[in-house]
């Protein structure tokens, strides 16, 4: 089919000039877009499909769309459709893991379309040309940052180009940062998507500013909201946590690249994944610091949102299970502890964060003694800024009602995550409750008492706080009494630690617990030690956030809804009385402008690409008016990741804008199947014989057969890769047959150590032996991590516990246990993907092409057809973990049965027919014990 031909649609919802301008580039050409995020681009490839869907006789396929893409994509399609009055546009086809039926695939691809298709199902398709490629009029990759090239998606593309030359291709991203990384990356991305342009769209681009710069801006008010002193001193302590943890890691492998290891880098999201990605590889030799820091880098970026994002009763309770998490166990060294817990910023995080929430009232004769306990209940600044927005916005809307426009009036409050939603909606509902406890025990004017206060939430916070907290102290001290008797049972009496002896490490935990007041003291070792209050401390604190009678009148948060009472909690509102508070989704936002139409958009928190989706949308729209609160914290961490984030993209597109210009035009036929015939058949000439004194030139091309459930990982692409015709079938025996003598059961290391765990891979040895000659065992690292099993192998086994009651625990005891049951079986140790692929290659230079359908057959019943077997992994992964299927009743049953549920009804006298008398009566038991425990 021509790739450019199709029709015009009759309208496009592509109002701005950048829009149109791109469209009509993509409609001349193939190209890979890098598009600014929040500039629309789910919307520019809507409109794209639908420009094909529209001419009714294309089939154009979708790959890497997620779930709610797809859901995006069809919505706006079936929109396109009833716009334009299109009676050949069909919308979008979703192709997964519920179509069951080949046939069914086989029949849709033949009536053309749009289909979205998961990347595994597809591969599978074209290899078996179920799907022609050459029948496909085109293909849109989204999220083309993603393909690598080992990913599926660059095999996909590799076979699409191999028999289709005259499909249109086209690829999205609106992440420009991976396209940086490396030694020409844009190039290198490039051939691994057969592309030869690239078009790059950032927000500075001359057209994209004049179409959100014109005469139709929205109206923007920024906010600088100044943090409290403790919030303040908080933050400070933990960013010095952070740099101190970056100069300990710098110090202690300094063979590294570094340059990026600073503190305005810790700042970005994947700062913490960039350095376990360079010392992956040598992650065995890294000493047990370095490891923790990496681990403690985590947590102390987490906690640098948290204080910004919690309330501090929340906060405080976040830091308690921090602690708990990185304290030491009993009887423990300093070893084994986190680094930054020594750091005096350590203590002054959780001695802040507990005066942040409440304070100690001394006697008045001894300073050092503990009175009582009082509330403080600090909240966050942004609360009050949030209630003077919203009263000013309701003063505006009184004294100088806007003009009517197309705007709904609701008032739109975007911030990061659900749970801060929660506390907004919480804090919004209960702002203009009074109470007659007065937490702070001054007397209030009446200025005050009209004021919007968060106190209300705060109590009832602290005291779901204090219970949490009393009883988290007893299954505390619960496991640290059973620990004890556990290390005194345990003790060696030749080391002086008997029964009778307390461990040093309990000496210390009672030495630093006698700190004043309510800040954590210090153990012996120097860290910091976590403070449970004695009840008398708490008495007068629980005594004080006690509910009163106007807290006890209010209605209990809605945990399950029956449906009843629905007028007590439901009630219907007008669209200019509605307060929407929605976290950030990407490009749903967009969505939610569109539908929501708000006239007051409150940005709780910053982020860049939604304050491009609102100037879209103003842009969009000549009817529409909005007026935006931008908020953020004057000198905080959430200020300069918001900074660095413009930064970033701005200098990422920078550096692609300078690669493109000095780029060469990309070979897009390299690796892509193409070769000279020449080359072709000196490629089927086998020189390896033996005495080499003559050559023989093989019938066909070299082939691998292998299992459809290998293709989640890169193998099969790098096989194809090195021209090897790839037969995907679903195997019973092995996962990849090399000959008719050679199978390979291919495990990566959590699948090894599964396999040992529940005892499989010695049933796939046996059942290798019983149908190859030469079964192999191919275990494969990754190729970015260490080749050693040392990271996974506990080494304080030993083989002198190898008996049948008692199996070894470490990786290294099992393998040897397995190579004593099977004598003959060959072992396969790969770095990485690419060797395997080598490995395979060297393998089949003296053998025979392997038979698929002999292939298929083993391990089958004689008279089971191999046409009946299914390409669908899913549902018969599911089954195969049901007790009593074993690989050879499976068949039966996948046959016999339409989907799982089916089975899972079936009586013991269906299964007995299929499975036998056992195995049904197992089935049967598990699915009916898992069905009462749901009732």
């Amino acid at each position: 089919m021509s790739a450019n031909n199709a029709p015009q649609p009759v309208k496009l919802s592509l109002p701005l000039e950048y829009q149109q301008h791109l469209f009509q580039e993509l409609r001349g050409e193939d190209e890979l877009v890098v598009l600014a995020r929040g500039l629309g681009l789910m919307r520019l490839v809507t409109n794209l499909l639908h420009s094909y869907d529209a001419a009714g006789n294309n089939l154009v396929i979708v790959v890497g769309a997620e779930d709610r893409e797809n859901a995006w994509i069809g919505e706006a399609l079936a929109e396109h459709a009833a716009i334009s009055m299109s009676p050949k546009a069909r919308g979008l086809t979703v192709v997964n893991t519920d179509f069951t039926s080949v046939a069914a695939r086989e029949k849709m691809y033949a009536r053309g379309g749009i289909y979205s298709i998961t990347s595994r199902i597809l591969v599978v398709d074209l290899l078996t040309t179920l799907l022609n490629p050459e029948t496909i009029t085109g293909v849109i990759v989204l999220h083309a940052d993603k393909v690598i090239a080992t990913s599926l998606e660059a095999f996909i593309l590799r076979i699409y180009r191999q028999k289709n030359k005259v499909g249109f291709l086209k690829a999205f991203s609106d992440n420009p940062d991976p396209f940086t990384i490396g030694f020409s990356p844009l190039s290198t991305m490039m051939r691994n998507l057969f592309l030869r342009k690239a078009s790059l769209w950032p927000r500075f681009h001359v057209t994209v500013a004049a179409s959100l710069e014109g005469k139709k801006k929205a109206e923007v008010i920024e906010l600088e909201v100044p943090m409290t002193d403790a919030m303040k001193e908080i933050q400070t302590a933990i960013m010095e946590c952070v740099e101190v943890s970056i100069h300990e890691l710098k110090k202690g492998n300094t063979g590294l690249e570094m340059e990026d290891w600073n503190l305005d880098s810790a700042l970005l999201k994947n700062f913490d994944v960039m350095v376990r990605r360079q010392l992956d590889p040598n992650w065995h030799r890294v000493s047990w610091k370095t490891k923790q820091i990496v681990s403690d880098l985590t947590v102390l970026r987490s906690m640098l949102h948290s204080v910004l994002a919690f309330d501090s009763v929340s906060f405080l309770q976040h830091l308690d299970t921090i602690h708990a998490a990185h304290s030491p166990q009993p009887g423990s060294t300093r070893q084994n502890q986190s680094p930054w817990m020594f750091l005096d910023a350590a203590h002054t995080i959780f001695s802040t964060a507990k005066q942040r929430v409440y304070s100690s009232n001394m006697k008045p004769t001894e300073r050092t003694s503990i009175d009582s306990l009082r509330p403080v209940l600090e909240e966050q600044p942004k609360w009050a800024v949030l209630a003077e927005i919203l009263e000013e916005i309701d003063r505006d809307l009184y004294f100088e009602p806007a003009v009517k426009d197309d705007s709904n009036g609701t008032i739109l409050i975007m911030c990061s995550d659900t749970s801060t939603c929660r506390q907004l909606r919480d804090f919004l509902q209960l702002m203009h409750i009074k109470s007659k406890a007065d937490v702070t025990g001054a007397k209030k004017d009446d200025d005050e008492d009209t004021k919007a206060s968060g106190t209300f939430m705060m109590r009832r916070r602290l005291r779901e706080y204090l219970k949490w907290k009393r009883e988290f102290a007893q299954v505390s001290t619960a496991l640290f009494s059973e620990n004890q008797k556990a290390m005194e049972g345990a003790a060696d009496p030749r080391l002086g630690q008997g029964k009778g002896r307390v461990p040093a490490n309990k000496r210390r935990r009672q030495r630093g617990g006698g700190a004043t007041g309510t800040a954590p003291g210090r153990a012996a070792n120097g860290s910091v030690v976590q403070y449970f209050e004695k009840p008398a401390e708490v008495a007068d604190l629980e005594t004080g956030v006690q509910p009163t009678e106007e807290e006890a009148n209010q209605k209990p948060d809605i945990i399950a809804d029956p449906l009843e009472d629905m007028d007590n909690f439901f009630e219907l509102y007008e669209m200019q009385d509605l307060v929407v508070v929605h976290a950030y989704e990407g490009d749903q936002d967009e969505h939610i402008l569109e539908e929501i139409k708000p006239r007051y958009i409150i940005m709780y928190e910053p982020d860049a690409s939604f304050i491009r989706r609102v100037e879209v949308y103003r842009s969009s729209h000549n009817d529409r008016n909005v007026r935006v609160y931008f908020m953020f914290y004057g000198g905080s961490v959430e200020e300069q990741r918001y900074l660095a984030s413009v930064r970033r993209e701005k200098d990422a597109f920078t550096k692609l804008i300078k690669e493109r210009a000095s780029m060469t035009v990309v070979d897009t036929t390299a690796g892509n199947g193409v070769e000279d015939p020449q080359e072709a058949f000196l490629r089927t000439v086998n020189t390896r014989i033996a005495g080499g004194g003559r050559l023989a030139a093989t019938a066909q091309p070299p082939r691998v057969v292998v299992d459809v459930r290998e293709f989640g990982s890169s193998l099969p692409s790098l096989l194809h890769g090195r021209n090897i015709i790839i037969v995907p079938c679903m195997l019973t025996v092995g996962d990849y047959i090399l000959s008719p003598s050679i199978c390979i059961e291919r495990k990566s290391i959590n699948d090894l150590i599964s396999s040992f765990r529940d005892g499989r891979l010695f049933n796939q040895a046996e059942t290798m032996f019983q149908h190859y000659k030469n079964p192999m065992l191919l275990i494969e690292f990754d190729q970015n991590k260490s080749f050693t099993l040392e990271p996974f192998a506990d080494l304080s086994g030993n083989l002198s516990s190898i008996n049948p009651a008692n199996m070894p625990s470490d990786l290294q005891s099992k393998l040897v246990l397995l190579t004593l049951a099977f004598p003959r079986l060959k072992i396969i140790w790969s770095s990485s993907p690419y060797q395997t692929a080598e490995i395979f290659e060297n393998l089949k230079t003296q053998e025979e092409e392997p038979d698929p359908i002999t292939a298929v057959r083993a391990g089958l019943d004689k008279n089971m057809r191999v046409e009946d077997q299914s390409f669908n992994l899913e549902p018969q992964e599911m089954l195969s973990a049901v007790p009593g299927v074993t690989p050879k009743n499976i068949k039966n049953l996948t046959l016999e049965c339409e989907n799982v549920r089916e089975v899972a009804n079936m009586s013991l006298s269906d299964l007995e027919p299929l499975v036998g008398k056992e195995s049904g009566r197992q089935i049967e038991n598990f699915f009916a014990r898992n069905l009462i425990d749901i009732d």
